[in-house]
């Protein structure tokens, strides 16, 4: 295999350097190529184009976002049979996302060949829409591995006379589990296919790969001079693990964003996070390889639709997307290897958009740090947790935003004949009954309640067992929960104000339908509880008690729904941590008890 390096993404030299118009294109190919604006070809179009033009076969190694589609569509659609009706080409894409996003752009660098048909296949659509497709024709096929297999298996995809077989994303499809399939198809092609491999990395499995199927492949190699793009902001915050939902929940109060994907790495952590966020007001969703293709298809189109604003989602999930309104990516959980932080912020600050990334990064993870830094080659912008007075100014405007929103309401008539009737009635100023109004919706904890100083913190901590959060924590039932339009910043509020509590007294809150479940300190007093159990929250009594609804073992520690011996929950570890004076909100649990 020979090899060929471009070290960077500045337009290539040589002849390819003019523009298009010496790659020997289909002059229809080329005016689509106008159509969509391109220019200059990127240096792996430059140096990828010429040799499948010329029937070689390929393996491209190059980042996402540096044109690799067009490198293979251009010269793909330049030699194409048209008149063929079964298929010519297949590309093989590791996520439904990336399939259609490389059919579309089939469809755009095709758009004055009207009897080029491209159809995508995947997983998780209407058989029926593909099988009419098929019977149809159509000179390409852009497919997952699985839904392929499926066609070849059932005998109504044929691709006895296929001439270009593309592998885009290779190393993605291997690693989540595809190695059997795109063997089984690429055995099932003829030998005298071209084939074109692309892929950001190339790990063994992939090399084997490509010397069994390719023949005297050239390998082009792109080096970006930087490896994420210009236009994302990059900074990162130092938080410590236990401190994160609080962080990220400051974040998305005090920062202005369209949409977001926020990354963790495992797919349970989706749905914890997801439901943690949603718990306290953002529509947030999880996206996981455990959802099921129709559900996955509406939340992104959710997404796309402005329904959702957050997506919670792992690496394998998120590959392939490319949604317009991704104006933050929030690495919740720092990668292990710089290649998938670039993938990851990657989702936004597309097709020349300015975009933004946060990543959070505990003490222990400075070394993961300082790699991304390196293959950034340039630090990335701390920043500080935002305080108490920025999120609260925040909520403040909202809620005067929603104010001069209602103000337009075709309703605001009839709503304003019953407040006059009622200050008549009742000589009560309009102001008042204002502030009465907004506070059954908005609830007493719509402030955030300021920060312990730091002495009560550290006193709290020293008296603290070794080893323990802080205190033992136990867990309360109070009688309020979702039906009654409860917030976890008025629980804290409530309970913080009539029994004496900080914000470090409290563990998980989980809001269920009629009920919710705190976590405070284990050692409450009678006077305490007595005058708790009489709080309200809005019109309604607390009634707080404690919670004996979750069985304990002879050690003393609750089992979990697994029956594992569990100890302290997250958000139990040492308090204080990173933020040294800044405090935090509770943390939301995910996850039912016993």
């Amino acid at each position: 295999m020979s090899t060929h390096d471009d070290n960077d993404n500045s337009p290539a030299d040589g002849p390819e350097a003019g523009g298009f118009d010496d790659l020997g294109l289909d002059p229809r190919v080329r005016a689509a190529i106008t159509d969509v604006g391109y220019e200059t070809p990127s240096p792996i179009q430059a140096a990828t184009i010429p040799l499948l033009m010329a029937g070689r076969d390929v393996v491209g190694l190059a980042q996402t976002g540096t044109g690799k589609t067009a490198a293979f569509a251009i010269p793909i659609l330049s030699r194409l049979d048209e008149s063929a009706r079964k298929p010519q080409a297949l590309v093989l894409a590791p996520t439904r996302e990336l399939a259609l996003q490389v059919s579309e752009a089939f469809g755009s660098y095709s758009s004055h060949m009207p009897q080029v048909k491209v159809l995508p296949i995947y997983g998780g659509q209407s058989y029926g829409v593909q099988l009419s497709g098929l019977r149809r024709g159509a000179q390409v096929i852009v497919g997952t591995p699985g839904r392929v297999i499926d066609h070849l298996d059932k005998g109504t995809l044929d691709i006895s006379e296929l001439e270009y077989l593309v592998l885009d994303e290779a190393d993605e499809m291997l690693t989540m589990g595809f190695a059997e399939d795109v063997e089984r198809i690429l055995a099932d092609t003829p030998e005298s296919k071209q084939v074109a491999l692309f892929s950001a990395t190339m790990p063994s499995a992939i090399r084997r790969l490509a010397g069994k199927y390719l023949k005297n492949a050239e390998e082009v190699t792109v080096k970006s001079k930087t490896a994420t793009a210009q236009n994302i902001t990059q900074r990162y915050l130092q938080v410590s693990h236990q401190r994160k939902l609080d962080a990220l929940t400051r974040f998305l109060e005090v920062e202005s964003f369209d949409a977001m994907i926020v990354f963790v790495r495992t797919k349970s952590a989706t749905e914890e996070l997801a439901e943690k966020l949603r718990a306290r007001g953002f529509s947030a969703v999880a996206i996981n390889g455990d959802l099921a293709q129709a559900q996955r298809e509406r939340t992104i189109n959710q997404l796309k639709g402005g329904k959702i604003d957050i997506l919670v989602a792992t690496d394998v999930a998120a590959r392939g997307l490319d949604v317009d309104r991704i104006s933050h990516v929030v690495n919740y959980d720092i990668p292990h290897d710089t290649e998938s932080y670039v993938h990851r912020i990657g989702r936004t600050g597309r097709a020349g958009r300015s975009g933004n990334a946060l990543l959070f990064v505990s003490p222990r993870e400075r070394h993961l740090l300082r790699s991304i830094e390196r293959a950034n080659r340039e630090p990335l912008t701390e920043i500080g947790l935002p305080s108490v007075d920025d999120v609260n100014t925040q909520r403040k405007a909202k809620f005067a935003e929603s104010i001069t929103e209602n103000l337009g309401s075709d309703h605001l008539d009839m709503f304003r004949k019953l407040v006059e009737t009622y200050a008549q009635e009742n000589d009560v100023a309009m102001a008042d009954i204002a502030a009465a109004l907004a506070l059954e919706t908005r609830d007493g904890g719509f402030l955030m309640a300021p920060d312990p100083p730091e002495g009560e913190r550290q006193a709290r901590r020293e008296r603290a067992p070794r080893g323990s959060s802080g205190g033992n924590f136990a867990t309360y039932r109070i009688a309020v929960g979702r039906k009654h339009k409860v917030s976890p910043g008025a629980i804290v509020g409530a309970i913080a104000n009539e029994g004496g509590l900080s914000r470090g007294d409290f563990g998980n809150i989980s809001i269920r339908d009629d009920f919710s479940l705190v976590e405070l300190p284990d050692d409450l007093g009678n006077e305490t509880l007595a005058a708790l159990r009489h709080t309200r929250i809005g019109k309604n009594p607390i009634d707080l008690r404690r919670d004996m609804g979750a069985p304990r073992t002879r050690g003393g520690a609750k089992r979990t729904a697994s029956g594992q011996r569990g100890g302290p929950r997250e958000g139990h570890g040492k308090r204080g941590g990173d933020w040294g004076k800044r405090g935090g909100t509770p943390r939301v649990a995910g996850r039912r008890r016993g």
